[in-house]
């Protein structure tokens, strides 16, 4: 059954897509199952950007399944792309692997050290691993697989016997009209025009235009150098023999189109030309191709010459990282999925996929910002158990804890994220003290082991030791500010014999936080349970000040983690010291 299906109201933009690609499906292959795709190129790290490309259609084929229908999620690997360029800031790899570009990924040294047999083995293997984390189940294909083993060869040669058609309709987007004879003289991007064209958009990529023999769809690689710096010189449809030179090496050869494998189709006319061999009804594209001459607006038009129809499916927004301008591979630096999940849990991942709608943009928190998702996601989990989420909240938490399979495996005792990190980051990887503190949380119901908190305490520890700096984390004292303790006023010392007089009382997180809120209360002549309505504005700095007083004798700083947090990490008899008792 599928989550959510009321009304039009209450439905989720993941089952109105999902009602659409049935629909569209049954219209152009009844009775076979739905193809949805996306593809990947392994041409560096696989950023949590690209995770969209295979989020969205993921969402959307587990809904599908959800309501009994066979589905196929295609994820196409395209391994048999050039390579363009050395992507900054990746471990084991020197600029030495300029002298590879231009030949197919899978043709290119993985980075030094690594136990794949080549580059776009390296980068897919980490892929790979964070969907099956994420739950994400797919049939990946190789295009070196496909095109090695000639499985496109029809498509091919079909392509190249309407290379006429299909430059016509290149031609239409072409920003550069030139005159038939210096059109004729044209040579494809060598590698400082390719280097130029980085960035550009669709616009700057190689759509095949070649030499004096015209325009052909086709890209030979190097039978000398591998590269794909090729010009075909010739072609005979009758015999498919085919020519080129190679303006890298030098190298030029005649082969037969119907018996040779080491080529691709260009891109533009690639991507077209598999969304009709396999199918496919749904595919989402970023929005850098939404714009006239792009390769989905382009392969719209072309898509026809092999007899298929352009799939489906929406423009996706940017995904960003907080902190962090718009994610490129070839910048460096830039978290993978597998980065993600080493810091929250796979549901909370899925979470933020599925929450916003394809063309909402959204941030991944790697910095502070993730606790106050944490807390978000504990809230929303709270009222789904209890029965008052929205709709549309319950269907994307069901799409982010499990699929039509499987549930995902989750933390057995869940606890806040931010408290687990303050535990994590003052016991500085001692279980023994974060099992103590932890049991202390709530004594009614003490934690009995560690591990019922996790993997969300792995995450949390790996958050505090990958992604907050040196000088923000949190160091105890030794010994008493005996300075500091000289200094004080009669009412800083009043404030802190209120918090000592209560701490064996109110030892538990719960208690503890009703202590230090109420201190600045009591001396002010309140309730320790007034309500912020009750009290004027004042008592706020009160608190803050007293705060900032409690984090310095503890902590040598003015802020730190939460304080009834710190005081459990502390202990009752190091804070009964350090505060001068």
């Amino acid at each position: 059954m599928p989550i959510v299906g009321q009304s039009a109201e209450t439905t989720d933009w993941v089952s109105r897509f999902a009602d659409e690609v049935i629909e569209e499906s049954e219209r152009r292959a009844p009775g076979k199952p739905v193809v949805v795709a996306s593809g990947l190129s392994p041409s560096g790290p696989i950023h949590l950007g690209n995770l969209r490309e295979v989020m969205t259609p993921h969402l959307v084929a587990d809904e599908i399944r959800r309501r009994g229908h066979q589905v196929r999620h295609l994820i196409s690997w395209d391994d048999y792309d050039r390579y363009r360029k050395v992507p900054a800031g990746v471990p084991g790899v020197d600029e030495s692997w300029a002298e590879h570009i231009g030949k197919p990924l899978t043709s290119v040294p993985a980075p030094k050290g690594s136990a794949h047999p080549n580059w776009a083995e390296h980068f897919k293997a980490a892929m790979v691993d964070a969907l099956a984390e994420l739950g994400v189940e797919f049939d990946g294909i190789s295009q070196t697989a496909q095109y090695t083993s000639g499985v496109y060869r029809e498509q091919i040669l079909h392509a190249m016997a309407h290379r006429g058609d299909i430059d016509a309709i290149l031609d239409q987007y072409r920003t550069k009209k030139a005159p038939a004879a210096a059109k004729k003289q044209q040579k494809p991007l060598d590698e400082a025009e390719v280097e130029a064209a980085e960035g550009s958009g669709a616009a700057a990529e190689d759509d095949g235009s070649s030499g004096s023999a015209g325009y052909f769809p086709y890209k030979p690689y190097c039978g000398n150098c591998e590269k794909d710096l090729t010009t075909v010189t010739s072609y005979d449809d009758a015999t498919t023999e085919l020519s080129y030179t190679c303006n890298a090496c030098g190298f030029s050869e005649t082969v037969r189109l119907n018996e040779f494998n080491r080529g691709k189709l260009v891109w533009k006319v690639d991507w077209p030309m598999r969304w009709a061999y396999e199918g496919v009804v749904f595919e989402p594209s970023g929005v850098d191709h939404s714009s006239p001459g792009s390769s989905f607006q382009v392969g719209g038009q072309i898509v026809g010459i092999f007899g298929g129809k352009q799939p489906i499916g929406p423009m996706y927004a940017f995904v960003g990282i907080s902190g962090m301008a718009k994610m490129s591979s070839s910048k460096g630096g830039v978290p993978t999925p597998g980065d993600a999940l080493k810091i929250m849990e796979p549901q909370l991942l899925r979470w933020l996929y599925a929450r916003r709608r394809p063309n909402q943009s959204f941030k991944i928190a790697f910095d502070q910002e993730i606790q106050r998702l944490y807390d978000e996601w504990d809230k929303l989990d709270a009222k789904v158990a209890d029965g008052t989420a929205l709709p549309a909240d319950v269907a994307a938490h069901a799409r982010a804890v499990g699929t039509a399979g499987r549930e995902l495996p989750r933390t057995a005792r869940v606890l806040p994220y931010r408290t687990l990190a303050s535990v994590a980051d003052i016991t500085a990887g001692h279980e023994d003290q974060a099992l103590r503190i932890l049991s202390e949380l709530d004594p009614d119901n003490p934690l009995s082991a560690l591990d019922e908190a996790r993997p969300r305490y792995d995450k949390a520890e790996a958050w505090i030791n990958t992604q907050v700096p040196a000088d923000q984390r949190t160091i105890v004292r030794d010994e008493p500010d005996a300075e500091l303790l000289k200094s004080l006023d009669e009412a800083s010392q009043q404030s802190l014999r209120l918090l000592l007089d209560g701490l064996a009382s109110n030892w538990s997180l719960d208690g503890l936080t009703h202590l230090v809120y109420g201190v600045p209360k009591v001396q002010a002549g309140f309730s320790a349970d007034a309500t912020p309505k009750e009290l004027p504005a004042e008592i706020k700095t009160a608190q803050r000040t007293f705060f900032a007083l409690l984090y310095r004798l503890l902590v040598s700083r003015d802020t730190g983690p939460r304080l009834p947090t710190l005081l459990l990490a502390v202990g009752q008899e190091r804070v009964r010291a350090l505060l001068g008792e």
